[in-house]
């Protein structure tokens, strides 16, 4: 365990996106510093942090300067590259591990030390090619997703088999790129549990949120969510499990379907996570100062919920529609973002809700 960082020490977050935006606003408040290593400019990040290394991953020097300039390094996305965490972790410590980081940058990884730790996921197979394909879909039938292995995020990188003759289009699709097929999995609602562990080795789990989609893209996420006790306890001891096991240190999104045979765990990001943002008005202490106390090497939070929320994201052109969605319960998150394109994230809006 490193000591705790002092006041005035430096953060280093590689990525200049929404998560790294409000990743620094939570350190500024606990007057610790950011520097953010992000190749485009403009980015909702660098409106905030205190400082900019615009340079690619690529770019050995740039790295080596940003890694000497920080006292710890973190992250607000999983697909970075192997050789920029290799000249940077000879620097300085990245939090969460690169454990913690291969195992989810690789979806057949992922799901193979998900089920190593006997918890249960949907059912999948490898696809490396077109013999891979028609095994996998013989092993685990239709309806069916193909999903690549590496870089997909909010439904991108993802093929739907609704029968076994949508198979060859589906494998096209993914452009030889490695994939796994899963099976459907009958679920009632998705919720996901926001975990952080610090470097002590004590875990702290949010309220389990309940999450609706919308194209491949979360649309709100409810808490308290539609959970037994036993439930919710299981989701929080899955989450906790999880991160004991890879040594993690930092904030964790864990998404988990509702099945009437127990929870399934679909997916983990070793980050800060959309379906967390509600913490930020449904807490004393939200995810993003939790995760900042955990790789500054500080105690955790108290993160207990004070008060219900829906949190919802806006999309693309819904940010135009503001003044209607805006009321006087409800607190605005815009990230910066100048352009609203179809399927972008613009900012999000926490609603605190009464239950009828």
């Amino acid at each position: 365990m490193n000591d705790p960082l002092p006041i005035g020490a430096t953060i280093g977050i590689l990525g200049g996106g929404q998560l790294g935006r409000m990743l620094a606003v939570a350190a500024a408040r606990l007057g610790l510093k950011t520097c953010i290593f992000e190749p485009g400019g403009d980015c909702p990040a660098s409106h905030v942090a205190n400082y900019h290394f615009q340079a690619d991953y690529d770019d050995a020097e740039a790295l080596a300067k940003f890694a000497a300039s920080v006292d710890v390094i973190t992250y607000e996305f999983e697909n970075i590259p192997t050789s920029a965490l290799d000249i940077l972790e000879a620097h300085k410590p990245i939090h969460p591990n690169r454990r913690a980081l291969a195992t989810s940058q690789d979806r057949l990884t992922e799901k193979t030390f998900l089920q190593s730790l006997g918890l249960a996921t949907a059912p999948f197979a490898n696809v490396e090619s077109d013999d891979d394909m028609q095994a996998a879909v013989a092993e685990i039938g239709t309806p069916s997703i193909l999903k690549t292995r590496r870089f997909g995020y909010d439904g991108k990188g993802q093929a739907r088999l609704k029968a076994s003759d949508d198979a060859a289009t589906a494998w096209q699709s993914m452009q030889d790129a490695a994939s796994v097929l899963e099976g459907f999995v009958d679920f009632s609602h998705e919720v996901s549990v926001i975990g952080a562990r610090a470097q002590d080795g004590a875990v702290s789990c949010f309220d389990p949120g309940e999450n609706i989609h919308r194209d491949g893209i979360l649309h709100t996420t409810t808490v308290p969510a539609r959970l037994t006790p036993a439930q919710r306890s299981d989701a929080v001891l899955i989450a906790a499990r999880i991160m004991t096991e890879l040594d993690y240190v930092g904030v964790m999104g864990l998404e988990l379907f509702v099945t009437p045979g127990g929870l399934i765990v679909n997916e983990i990001a070793p980050r800060v996570h959309n379906s967390g943002h509600w913490t930020q008005n449904g807490c004393l202490i939200d995810q993003f100062e939790q995760h900042i106390r955990a790789v500054a090497g500080w105690p955790l939070g108290n993160g207990a919920r004070h008060s219900d929320i829906v949190m919802e994201n806006l999309i693309g052109n819904d940010v135009e529609q503001l003044a209607q969605i805006a009321q006087s319960d409800t607190a605005i998150h815009l990230y910066g973002k100048s352009d609203a394109k179809p399927g972008r994230k613009m900012g999000h809006i926490n609603r605190i809700y009464t239950k009828p």
